[in-house]
């Protein structure tokens, strides 16, 4: 048994800043995670930085960006954002200077609790004890085994009053499929990429979570690895990509490339961090993300192949089909996987894009209205300012009743950008509720709304939610006062004076 005082499971960034805000406290703190890299999607592909407001950014998620201009000599947001190397050798220089314990390959397997607190967490790297404990994983796998409530998914529209709330209405966007379209094939079956069984009722919650993927770091470099045909490719499965480009033509629409993928050098050294653009991207829309936040471990890699062999075989769909545009594919010969990025992971990203899991229920649960009408919190503990950016939640179909018989077409349903004032993120969001866990905090997978969470999930908020957890967990462990009683403004002061924002 690791007898620690701060123990954080998840290295993600946030995860980091956590164990290194610790640390820097002086306390004894050790990082355990999943898999073999730190840094989540910020070093996972993930190199266009979402800011929201600028004027928000501090704490460690400023240093993190100062850090990056540093790296490049350049000032600081010269950069959308760093490549992802260099990402990761930023936050492993964070830990090393700051004395933390990493330990990698170190899944979580089960929790000993006592009453309300986490006595120790067993993983596949041995058993860990502490007196404060962080969850900073994508999946709040560990607030979750240790009795937290949590949500997963859309909730219904009359649960908190929101407008943006449950099942969206299909309307047109540079996201949604173009009409006419069919979803069957010359057998009457479904085509692959399109979800099967009806949509819930307009506003109603139906658990659904924002689409993942890969977003793929990609470089025009000589030494640029080409996108090639995967073993295990399947003509059949892009059938619909097919439909949608003889539609465009039909339509005399000349898609462009880089509205498909990205395909802008955003990032250093001329390379481009591809996004999930349109109707047809990178993001999966099958409805199989649905079961990822509760399922176990080897389901969970089931869904992640998928997902990684869906931006494999896109890549390659998109630069060879005849079906796609010539100037489509010559432009996509052009890019390739960076030589320098991911070379233990055959050059795709470590980090899945998990936009969503599960959400805690804890003191505090932040809604759409808190966001819209940025309403005050006493407990503040840092500030938030990206739109409500809910991303494309499934791709099915339905009839539309057209005379003198009803079509069935592909639609996508989900997507949502709303722009919100700067707002503040309080304390009572990254704390359970005092019956179910007195010693752990939770910066990412936070207590949120689903529409709420959709603007708190950019990684610069991780940063600064994890600087803030990291600073309570150590004041708890050091005094033994559960985290729901720490010194908020002690710690409002410690934040500031380490640069955090924490009104305008």
């Amino acid at each position: 048994m690791r007898q620690a005082e701060v123990v954080v499971y998840g290295a993600t960034s946030g995860g980091v800043c956590a164990a290194v805000a610790a640390a820097r406290r002086g306390l004894d703190t050790v990082l355990l995670e999943h898999g073999r890299h730190v840094g989540g999607m910020t070093s996972g592909g993930l190199g266009y930085t979402d800011l929201g407001d600028p004027r928000v950014l501090g704490g460690m998620a400023a240093e993190f960006r100062q850090a990056v201009a540093d790296a490049y000599g350049v000032a600081p947001g010269h950069y959308a954002g760093p490549e992802p190397h260099v990402a990761e050798e930023i936050f492993l220089s964070w830990l090393e200077r700051a004395g933390v314990e990493v330990v990698f390959d170190a899944p979580l397997r089960t929790v000993v609790a006592g009453g309300n607190r986490i006595s120790s967490v067993a993983t596949a790297r041995g058993d860990f004890a502490a007196g404060a404990f962080v969850d900073a994983s994508y999946e709040g796998d560990l607030l979750a085994a240790a009795g937290v409530s949590y949500r997963v998914g859309r909730e219904d529209r009359s649960l908190h009053g929101e407008t943006f709330a449950g099942r969206r209405e299909v309307v047109p966007g540079m996201h949604n499929f173009p009409p006419w379209i069919s979803p069957f094939g010359a057998d009457g079956s479904l085509l692959p990429q399109v979800a099967d069984g009806p949509m819930a009722d307009v506003g109603a919650g139906d658990g659904g979570v924002m689409s993942y993927g890969y977003r793929v770091c990609m470089t025009t470099a000589p030494d640029r690895i080409p996108f090639e045909r995967r073993p295990g490719y399947d003509e059949e499965h892009w059938e619909l990509g097919r439909r949608l480009f003889r539609h465009w033509r039909e339509q005399g629409i000349e898609p462009r490339a880089g509205r498909l993928v990205g395909l802008e050098p955003n990032l250093p050294n001329g390379k481009c961090d591809g996004n999930s653009l349109g109707p047809f991207s990178l993001s999966v829309l099958d409805r199989s993300a649905w079961a990822y936040p509760d399922a176990g471990p080897a389901e969970r890699e089931r869904i992640r192949l998928h997902h990684l062999h869906h931006a494999q075989d896109l890549l390659y769909f998109l630069s060879h089909d005849p079906e796609v545009p010539a100037h489509v594919r010559e432009e996509l010969r052009r890019w390739g996987l960076p030589a320098d990025e991911f070379a233990d992971t055959g050059h795709l990203p470590h980090q899945l894009y998990v936009r969503e899991a599960r959400r805690m229920l804890g003191e505090k649960h932040l809604t759409e209205h808190d966001l819209v009408q940025a309403r005050p919190q006493e407990d503040v503990i840092a500030m938030g300012s990206y739109h409500l950016d809910i991303r494309e939640v499934q791709r099915t179909w339905r009839w539309v009743y057209e005379h003198p018989d009803p079509v069935p077409m592909v639609v996508t349903e989900g997507y949502l950008s709303v722009g919100v004032p700067p707002y503040p993120i309080p304390y009572g969001a990254i704390v359970p509720r005092r019956e179910e866990c007195a010693n752990l905090l939770v910066p990412v997978c936070v207590s949120a709304s689903h529409v709420a969470f959709s603007s708190i999930r950019m990684e610069v908020q991780y940063q600064m939610l994890g600087h803030a957890a990291g600073l309570a967990a150590a004041q708890a462990a050091g005094s033994g006062k559960a985290v729901q009683d720490v010194d908020v403004a002690a710690l409002q002061a410690g934040l500031v004076a380490a640069g955090q924002v924490l009104s305008l």
